[in-house]
């Protein structure tokens, strides 16, 4: 984050503060009254059978399932926002217990609640435990469903509470910080389960929503989502990669005076990096090893992969590598977005 950013931090980060209110605890837990029967939550008095599949009806009516959890003021709110705006029912701070019976309930909606999407979060409190328990009833019955994280830096979201001037809902007596940690520590098996890992720690709200956008708007499912994604090396690591490249074994075109002000989605800057010997050789290369790991992810279920290219500043070889490789994975079939995290930083 540049010192202009920071200026600009009001304007940018508390759209993502979610409201921290603390879940009203007021369900009755699920109960098993027989080993051989199907788990059920008791509400108003009356049983309402957690079996996402009941008699009569269809396994094609099961909706689509997606879980939004993460970090507290990482963007949750907004990322639930847009998937509404795409026509997904969507429930905020929904207890883990109820999700099975969510779902049950859009089976029963005759295709009018086909997709929907739970936002699950530390609010919950000691519902949250559930989490975990109500995931693996969801995958015995053989629903699809997806896990949505939102990650950020500290530093980010400490900005964010700061902002709207409320505290972090784990910290309790302590800091901001120590909610964050306290909170990491709770999410960590979570977010190593994801789908979907976004990192909004320097994006503002349209920019989530693009990427969202860009995973969800889709009529079709595709087999595989692509975020081809350059970055600067000085600025650290993407913690949301799940595979990096390293362009520094190129020569810089930040050394070539006439090259220098632009950027690799110049012609010139482009042409340059790939006549350096090496270049070509290793997006051929990379791009096979790219096919061989797209077939273990689908073959796992992994719907999304964001590969990072970097080079020292993120501005000439790692953004002329990642366009070109993101062309080439486009030909193939596969969804791809591109996203130049640190061009202009400098």
């Amino acid at each position: 984050m540049t010192e202009h950013d920071a200026q600009h931090t009001d304007q940018r980060d508390p759209a993502f503060s979610e409201t921290q209110g603390a879940a009203e605890e007021t369900h009755n837990e699920a109960r098993q009254d027989h080993p051989q029967e199907a788990e059920a939550v008791q509400e108003n008095g009356a049983e309402v059978s957690t079996d996402v599949t009941p008699a009569g009806v269809p396994e094609a009516a099961i909706p689509e399932l997606v879980i939004i959890s993460g970090m507290s003021g990482a963007g949750r709110s907004t990322a639930a926002k847009c998937l509404e705006d795409l026509g997904w029912f969507v429930v905020d701070n929904l207890p883990p217990a109820l999700i099975p019976t969510m779902v049950e309930l859009g089976a029963r909606s005759q295709g009018n609640v086909a997709r929907i999407a739970v936002v699950v979060d530390v609010r919950g409190r000691r519902f949250f435990d559930n989490l975990r328990e109500s995931l693996a009833d969801l995958d015995s019955r053989g629903v699809t469903r997806r896990i949505v994280f939102l990650e950020s830096s500290d530093d980010a979201l400490v900005r964010r509470f700061e902002s709207v001037r409320r505290p972090h809902p784990l910290q309790g007596d302590g800091r901001i910080v120590d909610g964050i940690a306290a909170e990491r520590e709770l999410l960590r098996e979570l977010r190593g389960d994801a789908d979907l890992v976004i990192d909004t720690s320097s994006l503002n709200v349209h920019e989530l929503r693009a990427k969202m956008d860009a995973q969800f708007a889709g009529e079709e499912e595709p087999e595989l989502r692509a975020t081809v994604m350059s970055f600067g090396f000085k600025y650290g690591l993407p913690v949301d990669a799940d595979l990096v490249a390293d362009m520094r074994f190129l020569p810089n075109p930040h050394w070539v005076p006439e090259l220098r002000p632009y950027t690799g989605l110049n012609e010139e800057v482009s042409a340059y990096v790939f006549n350096q010997p090496g270049a070509k050789e290793f997006l051929d290369r990379y791009a096979e090893l790219l096919r061989l790991i797209a077939t273990g992810y689908r073959r796992e279920g992994k719907r999304y992969v964001t590969i990072a290219i970097g080079c020292t500043g993120g501005k000439h070889r790692s953004v002329a590598v990642s366009e070109k490789l993101a062309a080439r994975l486009a030909a193939e079939g596969v969804e791809t977005v591109v996203v130049h995290r640190d061009m202009g930083r400098e």
